[in-house]
């Protein structure tokens, strides 16, 4: 016999955890963040046992209340164990059970792994070959460009001496991005794209994102407020079950060396229903024959005011808790559908508008907005993620 990736103690964990239940428990991947802290809330508040995988005991996720909290390979690093862990794993559980993966890497490994699991685990996401066409940069464009979505200027050059001629073309400043975003973060794991001011930029950015198939993209103007997400979820047939509209207020950049300005996520978001993007999104994601939760983010030209694609996500985001504050629970959603009983439809259309943000954050001024707000992190029910965060904060402030 192989070496068991899940110990015995663990194995008892589980078991005792699930009680001997015939009902699916739902599983979140990768609990570091708020994306994954929110979807244990968004569950384990509507009645659904949450088992917490990641592979970093620190992870914020794993002081909540809410979920079991268990170690797991690296699904980035150690792919073929973490494929390994999830086939052990699914011998333990009662049923079929939802997935939810709540960062690009992640997802991946989870698509692969899927195969071999005979539908063992279920994902609100599309399966491996789906999602490696969808997360090709240039296929969303493409596809926008087939229902009339409106989407920033793109060039496509084959060579350096062509990209300084669509440089031209364009102006500056532009984006350089890899239409190949997965292979390239393997490389470049803090960046997404490239920002260029001068040709000079353009031959270093163009030179490092050259084996990733690089296209060349206008800079949408404007700051921060421009940015507007349709967060939603899709079933089997298209029928969209969830629906929420929202835009951002601030972001703080992944990395403040190099990241871009402009880029980054969300630190302070509204809701706000917008009826234009929502019949663009959902038409979008139609064409792109897509089921499962997705974020698709526009950005509102303020020279025209037309709104244009950014990108599709095909997973739960960062802010994705305001959402569930307006009535609409994307994992809750996903889960009843995957397990065979598909709500009625929801929409935060006519909500009280609320606002979102992570009050405190290492390096950034604290954000308080007016109430009503969600708080991601810091919460009453389930005090010891905040409780650690502060810690965190505090402890870094010692430091500047």
């Amino acid at each position: 016999m192989g070496e068991k990736i899940i110990d015995q103690a663990a194995r008892s964990r589980i078991e005792r955890f699930l009680d001997g239940s015939s009902a699916p428990p739902a599983i979140v991947l990768d609990v570091d963040w708020i994306n994954g802290l929110g979807t244990i809330r968004a569950l384990a508040r509507a009645g659904v046992r949450v088992i917490a995988l990641d592979h970093r005991s620190y992870a914020i996720g794993f002081r909540s209340r809410y979920g079991l909290s268990v170690l797991c390979p690296d699904p980035y690093a150690a792919e073929q164990r973490f494929a390994a862990f999830l086939a052990e794993l699914v011998e333990l559980l009662p049923a079929p059970t939802p997935i939810f993966a709540t960062h690009d890497d992640g997802l991946a490994s989870v698509a692969r792994a899927l195969r071999d699991l005979g539908g063992k685990l279920l994902s609100p996401s599309p399966d491996s070959e789906k999602l490696d066409v969808l997360q090709q940069k240039s296929w969303q464009l493409a596809r926008a460009a087939e229902v009339n979505v409106a989407t920033p200027r793109t060039l496509y050059p084959g060579s350096a001496s062509e990209a300084r001629q669509a440089a031209s073309e364009l102006g500056f400043p532009l984006f350089v991005k890899p239409s190949e975003p997965i292979a390239f973060r393997k490389v470049y794991p803090k960046r997404r794209v490239f920002r260029c001011d001068s040709m000079a930029d353009l031959d270093e950015a163009y030179a490092k994102a050259e084996p990733y198939a690089p296209m060349l993209q206008e800079v949408v103007p404007g700051g921060d407020k421009e940015l507007y997400t349709v967060g939603s979820y899709l079933d089997a047939n298209g029928r969209a079950l969830g629906v929420f509209c929202g835009r951002k207020l601030r972001q703080t950049p992944r990395s403040r060396k190099l990241v871009p300005r402009g880029v980054g996520c969300c630190r302070h978001g509204e809701s706000l229903w917008k009826p234009e993007l929502i019949e663009d999104s959902l038409r979008l994601l139609r064409a792109c024959d897509f089921s499962g939760i997705s974020q698709v983010e526009f950005k509102r030209d303020p020279r025209n005011g037309q709104f244009k694609l950014m990108e599709i996500n095909p997973r739960l985001w960062s802010w994705h808790t305001l959402a569930v504050a307006c009535g609409v629970n994307l994992p809750h959603i996903a889960y009843l559908d995957l397990t065979g009983r598909p709500p009625e439809p929801r929409t935060s259309e006519g909500r009280r508008k609320k606002h979102w943000a992570i009050t405190f954050m290492r390096g950034e001024r604290p954000v308080l907005p007016w109430p009503p707000f969600v708080e991601p992190i810091l919460s009453l029910r389930d005090p010891k993620p905040g409780l650690v965060h502060l810690y965190r904060y505090v402890k870094h402030l010692g430091r500047l």
